[in-house]
């Protein structure tokens, strides 16, 4: 790729459409983005920049396009705060503007006195209305009006009132609470199929809050993926975000397999049999194990369901809408259909696509069901999980995107970038960047919206969790897009209008009763942590990363409150690995440093040992040992007690959640996922295992004495 700079002409448009053209990388260096990259981004917003004039053209209409519209597409107020809105409208003419809020009446606006100079636009002079907006607006989801004198239909827009701040439930804000951190597929129980289901996670949770004490469990996303195979193994790469992997469904809690004869259900045995078989292995084979659940799933869909069962099936479909069939579309379209589809399949309103829908509407029917028990069975998770003693319950994880032949990427293709994929520049942990593979939203598109497809998988992801971890939170404030075709070290940002993206996660999340956890890890500017602290959105520390600027451990005192703290995160190895060096081996086996070998060790080996120091100083570590033999090499007994003291070292901090990772809980070793790689690692496939790295199953998980000790020191750091 060229490093062309990028024209004045086209460095404006750019910044009109936030489309960077310089920044800051990991080791503080000062990029200029090369024009090239300027105009791949640009085009996949849909601006034409091939040349200066084109650049000009695209650049005299963005400025224009406001004033062609009387009221904006969206309007995004924070409740407690003034504000005003613009409209649009033939110099001189009258009008009258009011809000009518989604639970009915009318909010008439006052017009403010604020000039501004009219435009001309197509032939006529258009100018500006501005109206004051209260402080006292109720929040949610309303429409404004705007009605010129003499004219019978008034235009509008989508109008947003948001929280000023997002507060943390009551029991949360006042004592803290601390949870385990599960990637939910790897926790089998010996009545699993071979990958852990909601029944699992029901269990754990009752467990951890009747023994253990804990306050949420947190999940993997567990996002909807491939219907058919084969199935994505990272559930950071979803289908769709909007609904649920129906690969978590216990099949022998459905009600209506009490209620089969005896020949289906010795059927749905003799297939969770060999299911069941599968629970020891050392790999999870989810297509292996979706295959034999959606074989039991179709004998208990042709089972006729009860009037108050079907009622509440028909609820949920109606509920869900457009959408739902959209999903289970895309899936039977999936099944029938070999990449890449047919161009008269791709557009989800063709004809062709309304002609497959009306010839399958018996597996349509299947797809959607599988939804409505697989939600039915999240619903019930929390509502265990709460009545065990849970001040939050389940906390649920959003992906950052989509994958790009998925049914979200299919559905809303309209409120997609194509041309690009979503990743991150280079940093410490990934030192050739990062690209996701996942369309990115475009910002225009949104709001064009009034960003309902957002709010819409934020509210699905919130309507069973009492909180929700979102991965990369900074990408709702820029993301970094990556040209197709191109290294992840090509692209650039661009920016997003996080006011509006903040603004609905806090609304949505008040209404739920939810935490928001952002996963702020990575180069992040400066304001924008303040920002979240600021709408009550909690961030993310690893006591791995916690460094002060000298580069020694930071005292846990100076943790942040509003945050998530953790010893370890599913991109690194569990602590016992961590500490035994599995982070370094096995990126140095898959290549991915580069610097040399013996550089990385001795800096990782230098972090560990400062990081023993602190916890010998905290009276955390016993002094019989050399430090610098317990960073090399810990005994089984050390490693014990070097991961007691490190979540111990977290209790002291006042920040206001805290979180244990399940593997820690079980001396398990091996990364769950190594970024920067996809086949070369078996990321995602790797079930519970012991520290001799063979599995463990949920039932040896909840015998032991360990998770037990290492927990009850967490415990009594938040409970004194």
């Amino acid at each position: 790729m060229t490093n062309e700079a990028p024209s004045a002409a086209l460095a404006e448009l750019a910044h009109v459409y936030g489309v960077a053209t310089e920044y800051w990388d990991w080791q503080g260096h000062h990029i200029l983005v090369s024009a090239t990259t300027i105009r791949a981004v640009l085009g996949a917003l849909g601006v034409e920049a091939a040349d200066d004039q084109a650049a000009s053209q695209s650049l005299w209409a963005a400025h224009e396009r406001p004033w062609r519209r009387r009221v904006p597409p969206m309007t995004l107020h924070r409740q407690g705060t003034w504000g005003t809105v613009r409209v649009h409208v033939p110099d001189g003419a009258q009008l009258e503007a009011w809000v009518q809020p989604e639970s009915g009446g009318r909010l008439v606006l006052e017009q403010a006195m604020v000039w501004v100079d009219p435009r001309w636009i197509d032939g006529q002079l258009i100018g500006v209305a501005t109206f004051n907006l209260p402080a006292d607006l109720p929040l949610g989801w309303h429409t404004l009006h705007a009605l010129i004198d003499g004219e019978q239909e008034a235009a509008s827009g989508t109008f947003v009132v948001v929280p000023h701040s997002l507060t943390p439930p009551p029991g949360v804000d006042s004592d803290g609470a601390w949870g385990l951190m599960s990637q939910l597929y790897s926790v089998r129980s010996a009545n699993s199929w071979g990958v852990g289901d909601f029944c699992d996670l029901a269990d754990m949770a009752v467990w951890s809050a009747r023994d253990l004490g804990a306050d949420f469990t947190l999940i993997n996303p567990v996002h909807a993926a491939e219907f058919s195979g084969p199935m994505e193994a990272s559930p950071y790469l979803p289908t769709s975000r909007r609904f649920v992997n129906p690969l978590y469904i216990r099949v022998e809690d459905i009600p209506e397999v009490a209620y089969l004869d005896a020949t289906v259900r010795a059927q749905i045995e003799a297939i969770a049999v060999p299911a069941r078989a599968r629970n020891t292995s050392e790999r999870i084979d989810r297509d292996a194990c979706w295959e034999a659940k959606k074989a039991a799933l179709r004998l208990v869909y042709a089972h006729p369901r009860s009037s108050r069962r079907q009622r509440s099936f028909e609820a949920f479909m109606e509920a869900e809408g457009e959408a739902l069939v959209d999903y289970a579309t895309w899936c039977v379209l999936h099944e029938l259909n070999d990449e890449p589809w047919p161009a008269e399949l791709q557009d989800s309103r063709s004809a062709a696509v309304e002609q497959v829908r009306m010839e399958h509407l018996h597996e349509i029917g299947f797809v959607m069901w599988c939804q409505w028990i697989v939600d039915q069975q999240l619903a019930a998770v929390q509502r265990e999980a709460l009545d065990a003693g849970m001040t939050l319950g389940i906390m649920q994880d959003l992906a950052v995107g989509v994958h790009p032949d998925g049914s979200d990427a299919w559905g809303l293709r309209d409120a997609l970038a194509g041309q690009v994929t979503v990743g991150a520049p280079p940093d410490p942990y990934n030192q050739r960047g990062q690209d996701w593979s996942q369309p990115p939203w475009r910002p225009d598109r949104l709001a064009e919206l009034g960003y309902r497809p957002f709010r819409d998988m934020i509210r699905a992801a919130l309507r069973h969790s009492g909180g929700l971890r979102v991965d990369h939170i900074i990408g709702l404030f820029r993301l970094w897009w990556i040209p197709e075709g191109q290294e992840p070290t090509e692209g650039t940002y661009v920016r997003y209008d996080h006011e509006a993206l903040i603004g609905i996660l806090t609304l949505e999340a008040h209404r739920a009763g939810a935490v928001i956890v952002g996963e702020d890890l990575g180069t992040v500017e400066p304001w924008v942590r303040d920002f979240l602290v600021e709408r009550g959105v909690l961030g993310t520390s690893i006591l791995w990363f916690e460094r002060n600027d000298d580069g020694w451990p930071r005292s846990p005192e100076q943790y942040r409150r509003l945050c998530l703290a953790s010893v370890t995160t599913h991109d690194l190895p569990p602590t016992a690995g961590y500490l035994t060096g599995e982070h370094i081996r096995v990126r140095d086996e898959l290549g991915l440093f580069t610097r040399p070998m013996v550089e990385e060790l001795a800096e990782d080996i230098a972090g560990r040992e400062q990081m023993l120091v602190a916890l010998r100083d905290r009276g955390l570590l016993e002094e019989q040992a050399e430090l610098s033999t317990l960073a090399i090499d810990p005994s089984a007994s050390q490693l014990e007690e070097i991961i007691e003291g490190l979540h111990k070292y977290l209790s002291f901090s006042p920040a206001l959640l805290l979180g244990v990772s399940v593997p820690d809980l079980v001396g398990d070793r091996r990364t769950m996922n190594q970024p920067g790689t996809s086949t070369e690692y078996p990321n995602w496939l790797l079930p519970l295992a012991g520290p001799d790295r063979k599995p463990m199953l949920l039932e040896e998980l909840m015998a032991s004495r360990w998770a037990r000790r290492l927990t009850r020191g967490v415990h009594r750091g938040r409970r004194p």
